[in-house]
């Protein structure tokens, strides 16, 4: 039996890392690999000649949308294998009307997410931020009453993750060996599943009130947008940390910078609304906020996590095998 045709189609700046000499070693088993340059866009003779014999195209960031026009000049395509989490940028509707199967690497992504999501916990609890700052202004120890009266540190804090997503369930995993009090919001999760997670249910408001630290790991979807807002972050307590790897849309940003200017909050912002932030805005300066410019995900050699994990799927595909990333239709409106 001949090997379907595996074009591969992204940014070509990220495939030194994701697409490596073993990589291709590995998938040309199983495929024959039509392109060693991935197509930016289907618009070219060359992206044409190829599209009208592959059966899998293997996507990655800056990948162009595959829609109508698109599968019109590809009729023999079986499978899209993306090697990210957000798959609706990336595949029209079209695709699954079409019964084209779609897998995504959203589970080997987490994983990154939600370490720096861990790290980013424990020493917020720990207020490594803020004591960073006063000891590079002061240069003096100020021990043992570095903390205030009251300050929790890690032991016995309670951690509020807003959604119960791959990401939330993975930091979930990653929280049980130390001694917090985990809050989970998420309209899907039942009380059963908190039980077995070893969380408690907690409705958003609860949560936001309860928690030291908040972390967001909820989909960008209409209804969550903005959903941190002013009474939310209004509910937090004084010197209460929130924390945002999701989507900078999930924030009123507005009504953050006014609570974060005003010092009664510290944040950890790897994404933000507009991203990145203008530059006069004054998160950029303030001691009690994190900004990093969205390196929570998949990066460097992290992202052959992401390019094993659709090698598995392509090699399970080909072998007539179920595939354990699939994304269904019916998925599409509570994913990214």
């Amino acid at each position: 039996m001949p090997k379907p045709n595996l074009v591969f189609a992204m940014n070509p700046d990220v495939t030194p890392d994701l697409i490596t000499p073993e990589l291709r070693e590995r998938l040309s088993c199983s495929c024959t690999l039509a392109n060693r340059e991935p197509l930016r866009d289907y618009e070219t003779a060359e992206a044409r000649r190829l599209l009208v014999e592959a059966e899998i195209l293997f996507t990655g960031w800056g990948a162009a949308r595959i829609d109508a026009p698109v599968l019109a000049i590809a009729p023999r395509l079986r499978l899209i294998a993306h090697a990210g989490s957000a798959v609706k940028p990336v595949a029209g509707r079209e695709v699954w009307q079409a019964g084209i199967a779609v897998t995504a690497a959203a589970m080997a992504n987490a994983l990154p997410v939600a370490e720096y999501a861990l790290a980013m916990i424990l020493l917020a609890n720990k207020r490594a931020f803020p004591v960073r700052e006063r000891f590079r202004a002061e240069r003096k120890l100020w021990q043992p009453q570095w903390l205030a009266p009251g300050e929790p540190g890690n032991y016995g804090a309670v951690v509020g993750i807003v959604g119960a997503s791959r990401i939330g369930r993975r930091l979930l995993a990653l929280l049980k060996p130390f001694d917090l009090t985990i809050l989970v919001c998420d309209p899907y999760l039942t009380e059963d599943e908190a039980r077995a997670l070893g969380v408690e249910k907690a409705t958003l408001a609860e949560l936001m009130a309860r928690s030291d630290v908040a972390s967001l790991h909820a989909p960008s979807l209409p209804e969550t947008t903005g959903m941190i807002g002013r009474a939310e972050l209004a509910a937090m307590r004084d010197g209460a940390t929130l924390i945002n790897t999701a989507r900078g849309a999930l924030v009123d940003h507005l009504a953050l910078t006014e609570e974060l200017v005003s010092g009664r909050l510290n944040a950890i912002l790897d994404v933000t609304e507009p991203e990145p932030l203008p530059p006069d805005s004054p998160l950029y300066a303030l001691p009690n906020v994190v900004l990093t410019p969205h390196i929570a995900g998949a990066a460097g050699y992290e992202t052959r996590r992401m390019a094993e994990l659709l090698a598995d799927e392509i090699e399970r595909f080909v072998a007539g095998q179920p595939l354990l990333h699939v994304v269904t239709a019916e998925m599409l409106p509570r994913v990214a």
